[in-house]
Parts: structure tokens; C-alpha cells; sequence
């Protein structure tokens, strides 16, 4: 399949699926309005706002799907781009833009959120693995400037909500079994006891992994408890735990080992037993009140504990040197914080106007240190220091309808982002590496909404934002020396985007975006050997986009969905980063095209539905030479589900076959590696199966 950039075929499928949608009965089943809170924090018609933003819906998450990664659900948003390294000891790739696409290992140039809690610390790292998508309601993603709007490192923002319980107290039972001994079981309780709604969700997954070394367990605990005060509010106590021991790393591997056996390890894996330990507690309080008929407060505190043991492959003779900080990574990490927003609401010229004006705080303590990685067990200490890094933000955002037409947006926020160091481990030429450095900065956005029909929006946005280093960005100088990269800069940004939003009758929606993002400071890859990664700031890079989502249901029981993105992301000047990197190279990490369809029939009566999707990924470099790549793909998906209910029962069977064509390829990259493993293979052809029951009582 072979898909390019042309923009007259975007034109003529603008020009075509209205008519299309025209064309269909008024028999067709309506679409719900979609509603978001991510872009004003209120809740509002998605064709109202200036901004890009998807939401995903509870049936996208689970149907037919094992919710286990977050890859599954946002194949449905364009602009953004999960992918799963079939590594369970560095979580997925996620990337919005091309924000995040260069990291090795979390989610860092993206902000996490989960039912208003950040799932982000405050210096922009951040972990998908404690997303609980078989309780999530929706998941909301943000792109755009309107994502600075909160905070440090918001090149988009992706947002989960859990689900209520149903007022029927319900309790299931779910469990799944596919290739690669991988299982999933789970179960789940919800109901409404009075004033007091729960909703209990806890899982198991098991999986031997496509590739050698690739073993991982997860145990996965989501809790939310929602209480209404009557007229004194709603207080929601929100839980999250995360358990996953032992989890094995396989590293990536070369182009030649690929083309060898794309299922195998590098050897300096088993050597020295590359594996990551993570335990992750977590318990957040919001509370909502009415104050008026007018005024609205919000509040949240939130604390956590983190636990990581990560095992690494670093040669022993570059431990051993005096600077280095060995080959284990052993992290204490404690994080909170703590938020408070009043929103006013009334009318202005007789059209309502809303404003919201918050504070928040957020800290993260680490105790960090490092052992030497004796052929995968535990030695001398290297590396013992105490890191520190917190913000303090405040925010304003206010929405105005003109008029009938005319709608805008606006806000401005200010972030000071601290980080501070203070080194225990001072020994011979390691000298004292304390030190702290602070990052502040305003980033104000502002947009427009003009509806050209009842039926069609047109919009255009402006906005700034900025990326501080994270702390691992900061573990490093270059050359060698000892201490934190002070030296590095955040990057600055500044986005502009127009976009038509359309409603195609009442069962059909499309979206359409086209932005342009130049970035100064742009935090790159300088080093990487012997165990360090260090990094510099090149001077700038573009981003231009297209963004096209399209959701549609069908006559005779078909629904259809598409989700297109075309990105060009180059550096803008000429700069050297180990080797020269020419004006004109492509952003490494971020594939220039990335489409995802599916078409879907469903037979009501008896309970069966079945489906087809396809995804196609462009070429991705691997470095910021450009000197490799992975090659561009498509694979296709069947998938196949049967439901029958009772008057309190619901049992659902499904099945799901994914890489059907059994087509080899690589599912992500490890940017600049310094041991030429840039790739990560997916899985060949891969079967499924899976079953829910539901009890009402």
C-alpha cells in the first residue's frame, strides 16, 4: 500500500464526504455530541472550541481490545502517535506533533493526566503504564497551543477519565489468552450505595513476550470513589497501584540482526541481565463546589510513591571509571502537589462568557543511586545523590461567545519549574556535583471559532510553549565530567493552526487541521556511549501538519472511522551533534505519515459485530543524521465479537487477530542509541482471545 502527501486528494475527500453524508437517510442511528473538558476545563461542545482536540469513547477502549497499553485506543486520533516497543521495561512511545518522539524510555514532551491528577512530574516525565483503560470513560487528547495551558513540557495532552459506576451495583469478570503465553485476567465492581458511587478495578497481565528476554507480570489496581455532599459539593478519592517485577529488557537491535531474527536479543542483554523492577503507589483527593449559582471551585492533593530498579548494559570497564555511575539504577522517588481553580460563569452582552483562574504546585524528592551491574547482580556503590525539582504555576483561561458565530478563547500561564541536586557521593577526582538551576516562563494562547453554518466550524489558534530538560536529560555533561547539565536550555515554542470542524448530519463528524510549529532550542541527542546519553540544544526546527478525522456511521448496521496525519518535521539550521546534522534533516522518531481506518458491521439482533482496520506508518530516521531509517508499513487487523444478555447477565466473547498479512516490520525505534540498536520488531501474525461476563444485582 503506498499512501503520499498529496494534498489535492485531501482536497477531494473534503469535497466528496460531505455530499456523501448528504446523501444518506435520516434513518441513520445520530451520533452523541462530543463533549470536552481538556481544552477550557469546563464542560463544552467540541465544535465551539478553537482548538484540536479527540475524544476517545469507552467502546473504542474496550471493545475487542485486551486494555492493556494505550496504543490500542488512540490509533482513532490523528496528530499522535503510540507505539507499543513490545518492551514492557520502557513503556510506550508516545509522541504528539512530534513532542516526545525522541525519548528512550517513559513519556516525556507530552502531559499525562488521570482523572485530574497528573500523571506527569513536574520536569515533563511521565509514565502511561498506570492508565487503567478497562474502567476509563473516555480519554481526551489535546494538541495545539492550548496544551501549554498546562504547564512545562505540553506539546499535547493526553487525558483519562474513569468511568462511574452504574447505579445498578455490577460485578464482572474478564480474561483474555494470545500468542507468546500472554494472559490477561481481571474483574471489576461498581455501583451507586446512596450518596457514595464506586468503582473497583484490578488486573493481572502476564506475557512471555514476542522477543527473547521480554517477560513481563503486571498488577494493576484502579479504585475511584465519588461522594456527593448535596449542596456542599463532590469529593472524589481517586487510587492507583502498579506492580510489575522483574520485567525483562531485550535493548534493541541492529539492522543486521533483524534481517537475522528480528525475535532475538542482544547478547549484552543476557550478559547482563537487563531488566527493571517498578512498584508505584498513588492517591489523589478532588473536590467540587457550588459556591453560586455563578462561582465554582475545584480542588485537588494528590501524593505518590515511585520504586525503580533497572538492571543496564554497560560495559564494566566504562562503569569502573572513576566518573561513572555504574550499571544499576536504583530510585526513591516520592511526588505530590497539590491545585485549586474558581470558575465564574454569567453572561456579557447577553452571550455567556466563562473565566477560570488557578494555582498549582507540584514536587518531586528522588533518592538516586547507582551500583555497579556485575553480570546482572548488584555491586559497589557509584552514584548516591538527592534530586529535587518542583513548580509552582498559576493560569487564567476565559471563553467568550460573541455572538451566534463568533467564539474566543484565550489564556496565558506562568510556570517556574526548580531543580536542585545534592551529591553524597564525592570520591577521588568525582568531585561534589550539587547544584540547581531554575526555568521560568510565560506561555499565552488565544483563539477563534467562526461557525460558517449550524453544521460547520472554521477556526485558527496562536500560542506559545516551552520543555524544560528533565532530570535524565540533566544526568549528564558532555565529555565526560562529572555533575548535571546545567548548561541545557529549555526549548521554546510557537504554534499556529487553522481547522474546519463539520457535522455530517446526525451520524457523521470530520475534523481537519493544518498547523505549523517552529520550536528554538530544540533539546536533542549530543552523546551516547558507555552508558551515558548526554544532550545539547540545536538551534530550531519546523513543524508542518495536516491533521484529518473522520467518524461515520452507515446505513445497514456499518460504521466506519479514519484518522490521517501528515507531518513534516525538519531541523531548520545546520548544527553538530556528534556529527554534522544538515538543514532540512527530518526530526528523528516521527513517522511523516501515520493513518489508521476501520469499518465496522454490526447485527443487532443477535449480538455480533466484525471488523477490518488497517494502520499505515511512514518512514521513521532513527537519528538526527538521518543515516537510518525503519521502513515505512501496513498491516491490517480482523477482529469479531458476540454478545448475549439476560435480564441481570451480559456475556461477551471476542476474538482479534492483529497483523493478519503476517507483515515484518518495526514497531518503534531508539533514537541516536549509541550502539547502532535503533530497532524494536513487532510480532508477526497475532491471535487472540477473550471473554467479559457481567452481573447485575
Amino acid at each position: 500500500m503506498k499512501i503520499t502527501s498529496s494534498r489535492p486528494a485531501l482536497s477531494a475527500i473534503l469535497t466528496l464526504l460531505p455530499a456523501y453524508a448528504g446523501a444518506q437517510s435520516a434513518q441513520q442511528p445520530a451520533l452523541l455530541p462530543e463533549v470536552s473538558v481538556s481544552a477550557t476545563r469546563v464542560a463544552r461542545d467540541n465544535m465551539d472550541l478553537p482548538v484540536s482536540i479527540d475524544s476517545v469513547d469507552q467502546r473504542a477502549i474496550r471493545e475487542d481490545n485486551p486494555q492493556v497499553n494505550l496504543s490500542e485506543a488512540l490509533n482513532h486520533v490523528p496528530g499522535i502517535a503510540v507505539l507499543n516497543r513490545q518492551n514492557y521495561a520502557q513503556d510506550l512511545q508516545l509522541s504528539s506533533r512530534g513532542f516526545g518522539a525522541r525519548s528512550a524510555f517513559g513519556v516525556r514532551g507530552v502531559r499525562l493526566i488521570a482523572d485530574g491528577i497528573p500523571a506527569t512530574m513536574p520536569d515533563g516525565q511521565g509514565q502511561a503504564a498506570t492508565f487503567s483503560l478497562s474502567s476509563a470513560q473516555n480519554i481526551e487528547v489535546l494538541r495545539g497551543p492550548f496544551a501549554s495551558l498546562y504547564g512545562n513540557a505540553s506539546g499535547g495532552v493526553v487525558q483519562i477519565f474513569t468511568a462511574d459506576g452504574p447505579r445498578q451495583p455490577t460485578f464482572s469478570l474478564s480474561g483474555l489468552y494470545g500468542r507468546y503465553d500472554t494472559y490477561k485476567l481481571g474483574a471489576q465492581y461498581g455501583g451507586q450505595h446512596g450518596p457514595l458511587n464506586i468503582v473497583v478495578d484490578a488486573s493481572r497481565f502476564e506475557t512471555g513476550g514476542y522477543r527473547d528476554h521480554s517477560a513481563a507480570r503486571r498488577d494493576h489496581l484502579n479504585a475511584k470513589f465519588k461522594y456527593d455532599l448535596g449542596s456542599a459539593g463532590k469529593l472524589t478519592l481517586v487510587l492507583n497501584a502498579l506492580d510489575q517485577p522483574e520485567t525483562q529488557d531485550p535493548l534493541g537491535l541492529t539492522a543486521a540482526q533483524v534481517a537475522q531474527n528480528p525475535r532475538q536479543v542482544a547478547a549484552v542483554a543476557l550478559q547482563f541481565d537487563t531488566r527493571k523492577s517498578i512498584a508505584q503507589t498513588q492517591a489523589g483527593l478532588t473536590y467540587e463546589v457550588n459556591l453560586s449559582a455563578t462561582d465554582k471551585i475545584n480542588a485537588r492533593v494528590y501524593g505518590g510513591d515511585r520504586q525503580v530498579t533497572q538492571y543496564l548494559s554497560i560495559p564494566l570497564q566504562a562503569q569502573l571509571v572513576n566518573t561513572a555511575a555504574g550499571g544499576v539504577v536504583d530510585l526513591d522517588r516520592r511526588y505530590g502537589g497539590v491545585g485549586l481553580r474558581w470558575t465564574h460563569e454569567r453572561r456579557i452582552g447577553g452571550r455567556p462568557f466563562n473565566l477560570s483562574v488557578g494555582v498549582d504546585h507540584d514536587r518531586m524528592h528522588e533518592g538516586r543511586r547507582g551500583f555497579i551491574n556485575n553480570n546482572g547482580v548488584s555491586g559497589a556503590l557509584k552514584r548516591d545523590e538527592d534530586n529535587n525539582v518542583k513548580n509552582t504555576d498559576v493560569y487564567a483561561q476565559a471563553e467568550w461567545q460573541v455572538s451566534q458565530r463568533i467564539g474566543l478563547l484565550a489564556g496565558v500561564r506562568h510556570s517556574r519549574v526548580s531543580f536542585d541536586s545534592k551529591d553524597f557521593f564525592i570520591v577521588g577526582t568525582n568531585r561534589d556535583d550539587s547544584g540547581s538551576q531554575n526555568y521560568a516562563r510565560t506561555t499565552p494562547a488565544a483563539g477563534i471559532t467562526f461557525k460558517l453554518t449550524p453544521m460547520l466550524s472554521a477556526y485558527a489558534n496562536l500560542g506559545k510553549g516551552f520543555e524544560t530538560p528533565t532530570f535524565a536529560e540533566l544526568a549528564y555533561r558532555a565529555g565526560g565530567a562529572t555533575g548535571l547539565n546545567f548548561a541545557l536550555k529549555p526549548s521554546n515554542s510557537l504554534h499556529r493552526e487553522i481547522g474546519l470542524k463539520s457535522l455530517l448530519g446526525d451520524s457523521g463528524r470530520l475534523n481537519l487541521a493544518l498547523f505549523r510549529i517552529d520550536v528554538k532550542d530544540e533539546i536533542v541527542v549530543d552523546a551516547a556511549s558507555g552508558g551515558r546519553t548526554t544532550f545539547k540544544n540545536a538551534s530550531g526546527t519546523k513543524r508542518e501538519g495536516v491533521e484529518l478525522a473522520w467518524l461515520q456511521k452507515l446505513p445497514r448496521g456499518f460504521e466506519t472511522a479514519l484518522s490521517y496525519t501528515w507531518l513534516d518535521a525538519t531541523f531548520k539550521d545546520t548544527f553538530t551533534s556528534g556529527a554534522t546534522v544538515n538543514a532540512g534533516n527530518k526530526l528523528p522518531g516521527v513517522a511523516p505519515q501515520l493513518l489508521y481506518g476501520e469499518l465496522v458491521w454490526r447485527h443487532a439482533a443477535s449480538g455480533f459485530h466484525a471488523g477490518v482496520e488497517i494502520r499505515h506508518s511512514g518512514k521513521i530516521f532513527v537519528n538526527d543524521q538521518n543515516a537510518e531509517a525503519a521502513a515505512a508499513y501496513s498491516v491490517w487487523n480482523l477482529r469479531a465479537a458476540l454478545q448475549q444478555r439476560g435480564r441481570n447477565w451480559k456475556l461477551t466473547e471476542y476474538v482479534r487477530v492483529d497483523n493478519a498479512g503476517d507483515k515484518r516490520y518495526i514497531g518503534s525505534v531508539i533514537v541516536a542509541d549509541g550502539n547502532g540498536r535503533f530497532y524494536e520488531p513487532a510480532p508477526g501474525r497475532n491471535a487472540m482471545v477473550g471473554v467479559n461476563v457481567e452481573l447485575s444485582f
